[in-house]
């Protein structure tokens, strides 16, 4: 954070001269964080960046606002509309001492979440400061603002320094480093931040680096987390299998240069004492560029000789992309990974399978030992000639010496203007989208179903679960048939599973019932508990309930992406006024939404509840639209509206 006024000369100077001269468009705030510039091409430090994915605030590593939206967000601000997000609050994360040992970025931000929990960030920007950001490297700051979105986090930042400089000279973009160098005291927290925290974040968290222990989070959540010391004894408290089924690394969150040499370390002590993985161990290098340069410098040969399955370089088994079948589905078993998310079912479709994720480096000494509560700091590995050893702490170059070997075809020109898209009218993967009904003008949705009322954690894993659906996304009917599988029924306890409410048929997949409703004429509403859609930023989790007939989903809080996703596909993201009337929706209420013909900012709406015994009630409901927003409802969707404007 900066103190200094945005209006200040010096800091107008240098983001015209980063506009000008990497083609970024200029915003000027009023005041405070002014690390604000609309960046279209460039990395840069300083600049402010959207992109349609959750992991975007990957680029805070290098000193961005870096965004995650929905598709269409960033969709519609190519074609020329605003893009908006929530004043958000302030957490600065206060990084003391130096890291050191086995810690590493990963572990900072499993640590937070252990703090601030998946909902802790939720329209907030975490920023982190103090003396500890300089023994983190490039690419393990962006290890911590990347998972900056499993807080739920509008985005997360390191000021700019050396280890930055050092990334972007070794990466073609010394141009850049040359201006932020000469730039560097309005990249940095001035000293009155650093002397007195309190006055300028909202909030304030301290995090000691050099006592830091590694952390392991899970299972299904990644806040529920402890320093690897506390592991043995959760996991008995719990009944938790201890004994590894499989071991995996990589993926957006943590395939640096870093990160691969780091375990690539521990891999070639197990080796010197003749110790290979036992149980499967797959890589999936985040990068064509990374997995070449790993390939030259040999980290690859060492992940193959322990015993190694490389993936594709692509999300993998990070979001279900594992064809497993050495565990069978419903069969309790544990896997240990460095990935980001690991929800119920999320990396190999079986709910049963308890998700730990840890460091590559703490990963990779899990697997070699095949236990999740083995610690490196503390225990002793049996060597192959029977003696025993201890792992030494992982070192390794954070950047390669030699340069990265570039992938030369990672980039695609666009077609441009005159490509025509022709979908075969019986493909089963693409499908042309029909744009959704305008508001019928009344101020009433009468008579509608409800759907599902989801218990606990509802993802959007949950509301549409990746893996094998993930064939279908460019056919928005064929995915639909996804639509809740995961949501865990608040009526029967049941996953996936409702009741249709107009032929009394129970355990029906929910897919099923929505599209007998739409069919029938008969609207309906999802009920969600707290933080509803959290995790990925995927856009068919708004887009698929809106196509089966969706109005409205009422819930007691909102994730910031989902929620803006359902705004954009022109349905109703509600919020209980007061949360506990969740508990009044029934599974055979019909339900009235009024208040649409005056629909406005800050003005609630109301919800009258029929019950099938004849009883009525009545409850409020908040909303966050503003006007601009209201707009999208009332044309169908966002895309209607740009539409009609560019018709116009």
């Amino acid at each position: 954070m900066v103190t200094a006024n945005a209006e200040n000369k010096e800091v107008y100077d240098f983001l015209s001269t980063a506009s000008s001269r990497y083609n970024l468009g200029f915003w000027k705030p009023g005041a405070g964080i002014i690390h604000q510039v609309v960046l279209e091409h460039y990395a840069f430090p300083g600049g402010l960046m959207i992109g349609t994915d959750s992991h975007t605030p990957n680029a805070g590593g290098l000193g961005m606002v870096a965004c995650g939206v929905g598709g269409s967000d960033a969709s519609d601000v190519m074609a020329g509309l605003a893009w908006e997000v929530k004043n958000p609050q302030i957490i600065g994360v206060h990084l003391k001492g130096k890291m050191n040992g086995w810690a590493s970025g990963k572990d900072v931000i499993l640590k937070l979440l252990g703090i601030l929990t998946t909902k802790g960030g939720t329209d907030k920007i975490v920023e982190y400061f103090g003396e500890g950001c300089d023994s983190i490297s490039a690419t393990g700051k962006a290890t911590i603002t990347n998972m900056g979105a499993e807080l739920g986090a509008t985005c997360s930042i390191f000021a700019y320094d050396q280890r930055m400089k050092a990334y972007l000279d070794i990466t073609g973009r010394s141009e850049i480093s040359k201006l932020a160098d000469a730039n560097k005291d309005i990249l940095s927290a001035d000293p009155e931040v650093l002397k007195d925290p309190a006055k300028y974040f909202d909030q304030v968290i301290e995090i000691d680096l050099s006592t830091l222990e590694p952390h392991l989070v899970g299972p299904h959540s990644p806040d529920i987390a402890r320093p690897i010391s506390k592991m043995a004894e959760e996991a008995k408290a719990n009944g938790w299998d201890l004994k590894l089924s499989a071991a995996l690394i990589g993926s957006c969150t943590n395939s640096s240069y870093e990160d691969i040499g780091r375990a690539a370390f521990v891999a070639n002590q197990a080796m010197a004492n003749g110790i290979k993985m036992e149980q499967p161990f797959l890589v999936s290098p985040g990068s064509t560029q990374i997995q070449n340069t790993i390939t030259r410098d040999g980290q690859m040969t060492t992940f193959n000789s322990v015993g190694a399955t490389v993936m594709a370089n692509a999300c993998g088994p990070c979001i279900g992309q594992w064809r497993r079948d050495d565990v069978k589905k419903g069969t309790v078993n544990t896997i240990v990974t460095s990935f980001n998310r690991n929800f119920r079912g999320r990396q190999d479709d079986n709910p049963e399978t308890l998700a730990f994720i840890g460091s590559p480096e703490l990963v990779m000494a899990l697997g070699i030992a095949g236990r999740a509560d083995f610690n490196p700091l503390t225990d002793e590995l049996t060597g192959k000639d029977g003696k025993k050893f201890k792992l030494q702490a992982p070192v390794a170059d954070e950047l390669p010496k030699k340069g990265f070997v570039e992938d030369k075809e990672g980039y695609q020109a666009p077609a441009g203007a005159q490509a025509k898209v022709a979908v075969a009218p019986t493909s089963e993967r693409l499908q042309l989208l029909e744009p959704f009904a305008a508001w019928d003008k009344k101020d009433a949705m009468e008579n509608m179903a409800v759907l599902c009322k989801a218990k606990g954690k509802c993802t959007t894993d949950h509301i549409s679960p990746a893996g094998k659906w993930l064939k279908y996304r460019g056919h928005l009917d064929n995915i639909s048939n996804n639509m809740l599988l995961g949501a865990v029924n608040a009526y029967t306890n049941k996953a996936g599973l409702g009741k249709n409410i107009l032929t009394g048929e129970v355990d029906l997949e929910f897919a099923q019932i929505a599209r007998d409703y739409k069919k029938k004429g008969v609207p309906w509403i999802i009920i969600g508990d707290e933080n509803y859609g959290e995790g990925s930023s995927r856009e068919h989790a708004a887009m698929c309930p809106r196509h089966l007939g969706a109005k409205a989903v009422i819930t007691k809080s909102f994730a910031r992406i989902h929620e803006t996703n359902l705004k954009k596909q022109g349905a109703l993201p509600l919020t209980f006024a007061n949360a506990s009337d969740y508990e009044r929706l029934r599974e055979d209420d019909r339900v009235t939404l009024r208040g649409l013909s005056t629909f406005a900012p800050g003005k609630n709406l109301s919800l009258e509840i029929a019950h099938a015994d004849g009883t009525k009630e009545t409850i409020e409901l908040k909303h966050s639209f503003n006007a601009e927003q209201i707009k999208w409802f009332q044309a169908g969707s966002a895309l209607n509206l740009l539409r009609a404007s560019n018709a116009h």
